[in-house]
């Protein structure tokens, strides 16, 4: 029986979720090459929601298309990390500015507590992938609930691409107190309404992970 639209699209984002979340957790080694057959036998799917997954993922720059070869996942490099990085610097400082320029809603404003939360309980549990969830939930609830669309769609991938290094290099970096502290600072501004003091908290957390991050690409072995 031929599958509908909408049931082939449900197929091609169930591919590209559990490709993009197999990539950004490494479980995807960075440089490894995959025939299209390989990856529909590893989802236990047909060849064609691979396919049209592994080019969307193409398109955001997570998998490269090699001819004869299939796809192979994109590495990283020390100045792509860099780049990214400066990118969301601008974007989540205004965010935050504009975030607590608003009247954020109750609901909005707990979704913000809660990740902070989860960021203090993974902290004390040592639970290094929990935290790195929480923080990216964070950052990315940060972008969404300033209220517009055009920066969300910008940041999303940007996002992602940070989390994927986050996640490469959560056993490298130390305890990462710093970032609860000043993720909690930013939302005791967005609740006050008080958008200077957001935007340099914020500003000042990405300026002081800017220097770690300098610190961490030297230890690690990628291409310039």
């Amino acid at each position: 029986m031929l599958e509908s639209g909408s049931e082939r699209r449900s197929m091609t984002e169930t591919a590209y979720g559990e490709l993009k979340r197999k990539i950004l957790r490494s479980e995807l080694a960075p440089g490894a090459h995959f025939l299209e057959e390989e990856l529909a036998v590893m989802l236990g799917m047909s060849r064609t929601p691979v396919r049209e997954a592994a080019v969307r993922l193409e398109q955001e720059g997570f998998l490269e298309i090699v001819p004869r070869r299939g796809f192979r996942v994109t590495r990283l490099s020390k100045r792509t990390v860099r780049e990214i990085n400066e990118v969301l610097e601008c974007l989540e400082i205004q965010a935050a500015e504009r975030l607590a320029a608003r009247r954020i809603a109750a609901d909005d404003l707990k979704l913000l507590e809660d990740a902070v939360a989860r960021m203090d309980v993974a902290l004390e549990s040592e639970d290094a992938q929990a935290w790195a969830q929480a923080d990216y939930e964070f950052h990315t609830l940060l972008i969404v609930l300033c209220g517009n669309q055009h920066l969300a769609e910008v940041a999303k991938n940007f996002l992602d691409k940070a989390h994927r290094f986050r996640l490469m290099t959560l056993q490298l970096r130390a305890k990462p107190v710093y970032s609860n502290v000043n993720h909690a600072a930013v939302v005791e501004a967005v609740r006050r309404n008080d958008p200077q003091t957001a935007q340099d908290i914020h500003r000042a957390h990405k300026r002081r992970w800017a220097r770690e991050l300098s610190d961490l690409l030297e230890r690690l072995d990628l291409p310039e």
